[in-house]
């Protein structure tokens, strides 16, 4: 579940980069979530 969030996260801020940067503040805040859940399914993954 975890990783299918970060994947469209992650995909929806490359799509905004690619497309137009009038919400560049928005899509960096997604990537840094993207990024937040994606270390911590890996830091829960290692303690399961």
């Amino acid at each position: 579940m975890l990783w299918t969030i970060a994947v469209i996260l992650i995909i929806l801020w490359a799509l905004g980069l690619v497309s137009s940067y009038t919400m560049g503040g928005f899509i960096h805040i997604l990537l840094v979530v993207a990024i937040i859940v994606v270390l911590l399914n890996v830091i829960q993954g290692r303690r399961g």
